[in-house]
């Protein structure tokens, strides 16, 4: 049983437009063409018929009228021969008051003449003459009559024969309903080739795309030379396949970093854990305990680094988008840090727009860093110049060497004097230092503070405080 959804839905299947959608993109623009050039061409051959037509018979209108003035001219001046002298094959038949022929061309009919004359003379307007059939007169074919008035009663009648401009405009339509289609057969085909052509870059965009693959990661799709639209496409589609790229690389060095972070602790934990039920009589159960203690926050403390970074890669604005107040951020993380060691050297006014909590760790993170590497002190100082709150976190320890200061950006990097301290972390605090700083539309960057090292960060300041 079929209901009437499956009724509409075969019918809407079987619908002509449903039929033209699924053509291809080639068959439907030489068709369209096709047909918009059918219709001109058919439009051009009625036009070209019909103006042909009426400057044939304006022509012999012409004619047959000029034939009639003189004859009415030689008729008024009573200078009429018998036959009247016509050379270019026009009719002419001179009826007086009385309605009898009384002059004729040679081989003109005398007694019965091609028009009525009153009733001529009364519809007859100027030179434009009237078709009558000749075929009634023993004369083939059509005929186009003009007829004039002359003296004492008298009409000329003129008529000029009309089958050979007839049979020209007959061979001219069908020369035009041959020639047309032939012609149309042509254009289409024409086109088809011509639109053909165009498409080739998009077909080779299109194989391009189907030899992508994550095994063929730094393919790129063939960019054709034309600079229009297609070379437009192909440019863009390369940059994202780029962009991609580049993506993807990143990730697959983020997991292999991280991987290669979660071993150690991991390896450590098993080990002590091994020990531990493999000597359980001598084995100091709080030591390992704190040992394995450690390890786990230094995985809870990679794995919160991940999801952060994760975090900001998935947003480049912060969800929680509000006004905040760095002289009071500034001065309450300063806060948490006892024995003096941290001091707060300046902290001018500033708000900015972003995440509190955000920008609240970005600070915990140059702080600590600064903590864990200066000699006796780190300052921090909040100032605006240009529209942009700068915060500085300056330490007077050993510093880093300038070629290195860009690099410890970089997620899962350490330097040496780092990488020799237990508590030197798994290189991702300024990685995401840098990643919020951006998410909020602002620069980070390390300078040298002789002695130590100084972290600048730029924040754009909210445009209305309030």
């Amino acid at each position: 049983m079929v209901t009437k959804a499956g009724h509409s839905t075969q019918g809407a299947a079987r619908s002509p437009l449903a039929w033209w959608r699924r053509q291809s993109l080639r068959f439907r623009l030489t068709a369209t063409a096709s047909a918009a050039l059918a219709v001109a061409l058919a439009l051009a051959a009625s036009l070209l018929v019909g103006v042909l037509g009426r400057a044939l018979m304006q022509s012999t209108d012409t004619v047959a009228y000029q034939r009639a003035r003189e004859v009415v001219a030689l008729a008024d001046d009573e200078r009429l021969p018998d036959p009247i002298a016509v050379t270019d094959g026009t009719i002419v038949q001179v009826v007086d008051a009385q309605g009898r022929i009384t002059h004729v061309t040679p081989g003109a009919d005398r007694l019965v003449p091609l028009a009525d004359p009153r009733s001529a003379a009364r519809e007859s307007s100027g030179d434009r003459g009237r078709m009558v059939d000749g075929d009634a007169f023993g004369i083939p074919g059509p005929l186009r009559v003009v007829v004039l008035r002359a003296d004492h009663g008298r009409t000329v009648i003129a008529a000029r024969p009309f089958k050979d401009v007839a049979d020209s405009l007959t061979t001219t339509i069908h020369m035009l309903v041959i020639g047309t289609p032939m012609l149309l057969v042509l254009l289409g085909a024409a086109s088809w080739l011509i639109i053909g052509r165009t498409l080739r870059p998009i077909a080779a965009l299109r194989r391009g795309a189907a030899e992508v693959s994550a095994a063929a990661r730094a393919r790129r799709l063939p960019v054709p030379e034309a600079r229009d639209e297609v070379h437009e496409l192909a440019t863009t589609l390369n940059d994202m396949l780029a962009r991609l790229e580049a993506a993807d690389a990143s990730q697959r060095a983020l997991i292999s970093d991280a991987a290669h972070e979660l071993r150690s602790p991991l390896a450590s934990i098993r080990l002590q854990l091994e020990v531990a039920l493999g000597h359980p009589d001598g084995q100091d159960w709080r030591e390992t305990a704190e040992g394995v203690l450690e390890d786990t926050l230094r995985l809870s403390r990679l794995a919160e680094g991940l999801l952060t970074l994760a975090r900001l890669d998935e947003r480049r604005r912060p969800a929680r988008w509000q006004p905040v107040d760095l002289g009071e951020l500034v001065g309450a993380t300063a806060g948490r840090y006892d024995g003096g060691v941290v001091t707060v050297t300046a902290a001018e006014p500033a708000v900015v727009d972003g995440d509190a909590m955000d920008l609240s760790r970005v600070l915990v993170n140059l702080i600590d860093n600064a903590v864990r590497h200066a000699a006796a002190k780190v300052s921090v100082e909040l100032r605006s110049a240009r529209a942009q709150a700068v915060i500085t976190v300056t330490d007077d320890g050993p510093g880093i060497p300038e070629a290195d200061r860009e690099r410890v950006f970089n997620r899962f990097t350490r330097l040496d004097g780092a990488r020799s301290r237990d508590d030197g972390g798994a290189g991702l605090g300024l990685a995401i230092v840098r990643e919020t700083v951006r998410a909020h539309r602002g620069s980070v960057h390390l300078e040298d503070a002789s002695p130590g090292l100084r972290a600048v960060i730029h924040l754009p300041l909210s445009p209305d405080p309030s």
